[in-house]
């Protein structure tokens, strides 16, 4: 049942505009608030974005249009002093800024409760060397990967690996400084580009033509777990996720790869100990069972809207519940109104996304 001690929340929202991030979460975002408001929870929004449904009159009860960095989070929770925050419905700005909270010993300071998945958990799924060791302890395949710091070590990591290789961003959204290099001139122009995105990046062995397909997942504190829906690009590994013609459920993959796959996200997310709702990526070869995991967000992603809207399971309303306490079985599913969100949706349609204006 929910904690009865949480009367007032905060919500961190999607921050300024930009492409890949904003938009998307403010459906995550209202959809939070409104299940806030159905438990007669107080709710505190911090939201410098006036362009937003979560914004408008009677979403939020309070609302800061401040930007959501750990300074001015701080100087709200001072004056609001909430019993708890949710960090999961913001995109990765509002994910950073927690953990920049929690590192600084701000969220400890005004004993603030962190709703939902726990901040070692997401500190698990974003930094790229914690995660490997991570899916290690459970014999879960990551893609062999070195992270680095500097462009000296990214040299001598590629040639170890060796080309081509593909270089990611540790706590980047949307790709920002990632890509892919056939040799050293490319990956030193790529890498010193990247890190003035961040300060640690991953070189990882290509996997460019594998297929791409991912888990919607969601996990309440008991352990419960079932996967929302899956997806697959129809693209293959190598054209970004938020570029890519998405057709869910997958169309290409065989019952047994299916299941495997399935299997695989529930113990993955269970072992990470994510409270509310994920998405797990995998690289799949084309012609074999082989996989690896490319990432797990831990927290409501442009993939999560798509699975809301193609199955009706309202992942970011169930997700907000979750993180007060509830168990999927407390749940009822808001579209349905009978079966309680213990289920998981069947789909006998095909719901296919397609991106209108690519970067190109």
């Amino acid at each position: 049942m929910m904690d009865k001690n949480i009367k007032k929340v905060l919500v961190l929202g999607s921050g300024a505009l930009k492409i890949g991030e904003a938009g998307e979460f403010d459906y995550s975002g209202s959809q939070a608030l409104k299940a806030l408001k159905e438990e007669n929870v107080d709710t505190v929004l911090i939201n410098p974005n006036i362009a937003t449904v979560q914004t408008s009159e009677g979403v939020a009860d309070k609302i800061y249009f401040l930007p959501v960095t750990p300074y001015f989070v701080e100087k709200v929770i001072a004056r609001e002093k909430p019993d708890g925050i949710l960090l999961a419905f913001g995109g990765q700005t509002a994910l950073n800024c927690g953990v920049k909270l929690y590192e600084q010993g701000i969220l400890e300071k005004y004993n603030v409760q962190v709703l939902g998945t726990p901040v070692r958990s997401i500190m698990d799924t974003e930094d790229r060397e914690l995660f490997v060791k991570k899916l290690d302890q459970i014999d879960v395949k990551t893609i062999s990967s070195v992270a680095v710091s500097d462009t000296k070590s990214a040299l001598k990591a590629a040639k170890a690996l060796g080309y081509p290789v593909i270089v990611r961003a540790a706590y980047a959204l949307g790709g920002l400084g990632s890509g892919f290099c056939d040799n050293d001139t490319e990956l030193k122009e790529l890498t010193e580009k990247a890190f003035n995105y961040s300060s640690q990046l991953l070189i990882e062995k290509s996997l460019k033509g594998w297929k791409e397909v991912e888990y919607e997942v969601v996990r309440d504190k008991y352990d419960n777990c079932i996967t929302v829906c899956n997806m697959e690009n129809l693209d293959p590994l190598g054209i970004h996720t938020g570029e890519s013609i998405v057709v869910a459920p997958s169309q290409t993959l065989t019952n047994s790869e299916y299941h495997r796959l399935r299997e695989l996200a529930i113990k993955i997310v269970r072992h990470i100990g994510i409270v509310g709702e994920c998405n797990v990526q995998y690289a799949l070869h084309p012609e074999s069972e082989d996989y690896r995991v490319i990432e797990v967000n831990a927290r409501l992603s442009r993939s999560s809207a798509l699975a809301s809207k193609a199955t009706g399971y309202p992942l970011a309303f169930v997700a907000a519940k979750l993180g007060l306490g509830f168990g999927l079985f407390d749940l009822k599913n808001s579209v349905t109104k009978t079966t309680t969100a213990f289920f998981e949706p069947a789909l006998d349609y095909v719901v296919t996304k397609i991106p209108r204006w690519p970067f190109d």
